[in-house]
Parts: structure tokens; C-alpha cells; sequence
């Protein structure tokens, strides 16, 4: 997101085409959700499942809530520049980046054409997260072997290491 000193914003498009863009409208509080890892969890992987039986399966997940008042940016300027930033930010990670100046002037206005610009200020973020950490230490490292395990159907690189790191630091205090 992008702000000035006394407000955070998040800037955005999207087509012209979807169904939601049609209930967009200047002022309307809106609610953006970034869904980070997520995965299934085996009760097959908890230690305190031989112990006592006690046991079920579960979701761990990440995410975050952003919500605000939506700003529709008609111009063709406005849009032009998010879409090049938003371009950048994702090709700059790459050894040779793609940049918008490299289509055609005319193809890329006639994309912009189907897309539309907005802003959503921000009022509200809301964080929420379950990775295990409810669970006896035992069974969070039952839980980061078995995500980390390549050979397990529900194999998650990304959430085991989330818990992996939640359990390194209940370790810790």
C-alpha cells in the first residue's frame, strides 16, 4: 500500500469485467483478505494421540483482514502508474524483469481499458492465526515433521516452518 503521512491506502484494479466491480461504488467500506499458509493437520501426527486418543484433526491458517472506504480512480494516469509499480514490485525479484514499456503503448492502453483503479483506505487491520500453538509442545513437533515430511499427502513446506518457528519460540521462553 501506498499512504500520505496521515492515512495508509491500498491500491488496487481490477476488470472491468467482474461482477464485483459493478457494486463498487465511491465511499462503500470494503474488506480485503490476504490469506497466507494453510494447511490440513493429521491427528495421526500428534504424540498425545497414543497417550490418550484425544484427539481430531484441525486447519492452521494465517490471514489478515484490511478493511476501509473504497476511492474509484477513473484516470487513465492513476491507473497507468499503479499498474507499473504493481508490475515492478513483482518483476524486480527477477533476473531479467518484464516491464510494462516492453508491449506495445497501444496494447497496454487498450488493456488498461478493461481494468479499473481504486484505493481503499485503510480503517481496520485485523490479524488472526492458529498454527498449532493451542497444541503441548510434543504435538507442535509431531505437527512441523509431519508438514515438513515430502512423503505425507498434506506435505506443507510453508506452514511447517511457521510452526516450526512458533515452537523454537515457546521453546525459548
Amino acid at each position: 500500500g501506498e499512504g500520505e503521512a496521515d492515512r495508509a491506502v491500498l491500491t488496487a484494479h481490477m476488470a472491468r469485467a467482474n461482477p464485483h466491480a459493478a457494486a463498487l461504488t465511491e465511499g462503500l467500506d470494503g474488506l480485503v483478505i490476504f490469506q497466507g499458509a494453510e494447511t490440513y493437520v493429521s491427528p495421526g501426527w500428534y504424540p498425545s494421540k497414543a497417550e490418550t486418543g484425544r484427539v481430531v484433526p484441525t486447519w492452521n491458517y494465517a490471514m489478515v483482514q484490511v478493511r476501509g472506504r473504497i476511492r474509484l480512480k477513473p484516470g487513465a494516469d492513476w491507473l497507468a502508474a499503479q499498474v507499473d509499480a504493481l508490475t515492478r514490485a513483482q518483476e524486480d525479484r527477477r533476473p531479467r524483469p518484464w516491464a510494462v514499456s516492453d508491449a506495445p503503448p497501444a496494447f497496454i492502453a487498450s488493456q488498461l481499458r478493461g481494468i479499473i483503479g481504486l484505493e481503499i483506505e485503510i480503517t481496520e487491520i485485523r490479524g488472526k492465526w492458529k498454527m498449532s500453538q493451542n497444541r503441548p509442545l510434543p504435538d507442535m513437533a509431531g505437527v512441523a515433521r509431519g508438514l515438513a515430511d515430502p512423503e505425507d499427502p498434506h506435505h506443507n513446506p510453508a506452514a511447517a516452518a511457521i510452526v516450526a518457528e512458533r515452537l523454537a519460540a515457546r521453546e525459548g521462553s
